[in-house]
């Protein structure tokens, strides 16, 4: 006889591409995923500024986003702090520019282990820091689909366009 857990270790995430997204002052690590949501992997770069969201708008359409799932700055506690007070209107201008839901997931720690990770994959020097910022995006999607698949329900807190965090 199967038990709950196992049935929610093995429940598939829902179809359709994610994009995962690490918000960061300079930069925006964008990551995605394959429709049956099981491997994700870096897109781009997309650097801070005026057209920011509309390239996000345009990465969400060309890959046929059903949601974004964006990271969202705590303290080690796991409450929001400056961080995440100076992106508050972030998840609903890029909900409403994309056309699809935002969910905000913890991403404690998601910059600090992809640069660990890449250190000891033997990357370094001054091209490392928009590849970080990609990978951190990448450990952000990787975090949702991995708790989708093991609790069967989406993670994180969705945001729609016209809601404030």
């Amino acid at each position: 006889m199967r038990s709950r857990v196992d049935d929610a270790e093995s429940a598939a995430p829902r179809a359709g591409v994610r994009l995962g997204v690490d918000w960061g002052k300079t930069r925006i690590g964008v990551a995605a995923c394959d429709a049956e949501g099981v491997l994700a992997y870096p897109v781009e770069t997309v650097p801070q500024g005026e057209t920011a969201l509309d390239r996000l708008a345009d990465l969400a359409a060309e890959y046929g986003a059903i949601e974004v799932v964006l990271g969202w700055p705590t303290d080690l506690r796991g409450r929001s702090g400056v961080a995440a007070d100076a992106m508050s209107d972030i998840p609903a201008r890029l909900a409403q520019v994309t056309g699809v839901a935002v969910r905000l997931l913890d991403e404690r720690m998601t910059t600090v282990v992809a640069a660990r990770q890449l250190a000891s994959a033997g990357r370094r020097g001054s091209g490392r820091r928009a590849i970080i910022d990609q990978a951190a995006a990448v450990a952000i999607l990787r975090q949702a689909l991995d708790t989708e698949r093991h609790t069967g329900r989406p993670a994180g807190h969705v945001v729609t366009a016209g809601e404030e965090t």
